[in-house]
């Protein structure tokens, strides 16, 4: 392992290089069907994932041999370095796989197991999210959106706040998730259903979601967006759910606590 730890922000500047470069490639494979499926007949990889996967995987691995890397499509990659790429090359497959915009390339570093840089691209609308740690600022950092800083939405009471959530591909927890949805739902403004965690927590961070919540999500799904939303000042937690898998649960700091009681008495959390 390297005794010095690698500057945030050379690895974002090359976790975003690398983003764009697959986002073009993902681009340019519209109209591509179903190359295979994953825990359900719903749960789609197309090759387009795989190519991108493919593509990031090797611009990493060049740029950083001794680097590990963790993603959705192919094996993980130990490394020596201390850090670990983790790597979503298209979250928000189902939409790509529609013609709809709302999926990204999602590509986060962890030095030692922190998350200290991330990038989410956003492929249909080409907007880039971007950040990282600031050594200088113990816990602080730089969040950006094509450049320009993020902050989350003000505060606001629970009945005036926008909230994002996500669905299972497994039938079961779908009717988990429906009933908690449902649950919540009069107590909240409304209830959008975006398609890819990694935007959605984005989306927190520059204001236009008062919150997320999903159950089932993967590390590489919110590894990078996690990052974003924390900088822009959400509070990110990993709770167990009431489907026995991890929740992710996101929102401004102020009102967290809020969220968080509305969140499990509408049934998301497990005991």
């Amino acid at each position: 392992m390297s005794t010095t730890s690698p500057d945030p922000r050379t690895l974002a500047d090359l976790a975003a290089a690398v983003a764009a470069e697959a986002a073009a490639l993902v681009r340019s494979h519209a109209g591509v069907g179903v190359a295979d499926t994953k825990s359900s007949e719903v749960d789609v990889v197309t090759v387009a994932d795989r190519a991108a996967e493919e593509l990031i995987r090797a611009r990493l691995l060049a740029a950083r041999p001794d680097d590990a890397i963790l993603g959705e499509e192919g094996d993980d990659v130990a490394g020596t370095s201390g850090v670990r790429w983790i790597v979503d090359p298209i979250d928000g497959t189902v939409n790509f796989l529609y013609g709809r915009p709302e999926h990204a390339v999602s590509i986060a570093a962890e030095v030692d197991g922190e998350v200290v840089a991330g990038v989410v691209h956003g492929v249909g609308h080409d907007v880039v999210y971007r950040a990282h740690l600031d050594p200088e600022q113990p816990g602080g950092g730089v969040t950006t959106r094509d450049g320009e800083p993020l902050t989350v939405r003000g505060p606001a009471p629970l009945g005036q706040r926008l909230l994002g959530t996500g669905f299972s591909y497994s039938a079961e927890m779908r009717a988990l998730q429906a009933a908690a949805v449902a649950r919540i739902l009069p107590r909240v403004r409304d209830i959008r259903r975006g398609g890819s965690c990694a935007l959605d927590l984005c989306q927190v961070a520059e204001g236009s979601l008062d919150g997320y919540v999903e159950e089932g999500v993967n590390l590489w799904d919110h590894a990078a967006g996690g990052l974003v939303a924390r900088l822009a000042g959400a509070r990110v937690e990993r709770l167990p759910g009431a489907g026995g898998r991890e929740l992710v649960l996101a929102g401004p700091e102020h009102g967290f606590r809020d969220l968080h009681e509305a969140v499990r008495s509408a049934g998301f959390l497990g005991e």
